[in-house]
């Protein structure tokens, strides 16, 4: 099997997309990191969860989980609020990492050990110009080679 029979399609985003919008976009599709491409469709880095969380928590509750108890449920739906105005390249980290990516023709071993090694869920898979044919979630790859 390989990286083109199970890749899916998925919604990316571009860096000039408000992050509010990404954060909508991954919560409405359970995704754990969205793929961001260029304006041709070719995948430039993975924005993960992770990051939007780090952006919209307050800095007192990354510095101390324990802290966090000081903001109720009812108000928990405000800590989007601290992502303000800021865009998908705002959120990516400084030294992006390596894009964790395949062609469409690789296995799944291999999918498996380029997502181990970028310690990322998510794997976008290109075609010989690098244009992006669909995404390989760790879910995904994991239900395949647990059958």
């Amino acid at each position: 099997m390989r990286a083109a029979d199970i890749a899916t399609a998925m919604s990316t985003v571009v860096e000039s997309m408000p992050a509010r919008e990404a954060a909508r976009v991954l919560a409405a599709q359970d995704l754990p990191g969205l793929i961001v491409v260029d304006g041709k469709g070719r995948p430039l880095t993975v924005l993960a969860g992770t990051q939007v969380l780090r952006m919209a928590l307050p800095s007192y509750c990354q510095d101390d989980p324990a802290l966090a108890r000081v903001i109720d449920e009812a108000a928990a739906d405000v800590i989007l609020a601290g992502i303000g105005e800021r865009t998908v390249a705002d959120l990516l980290p400084k030294n992006r990492p390596e894009l964790p990516a395949v062609h469409a023709d690789a296995t799944l071993l291999e999918v498996a050990s380029v997502m181990a090694r970028s310690n990322i869920p998510l794997v976008a898979v290109v075609d010989s110009n690098r244009v992006m044919t669909g995404a390989i979630t760790l879910d995904g790859l994991l239900d395949r080679l647990l059958l």
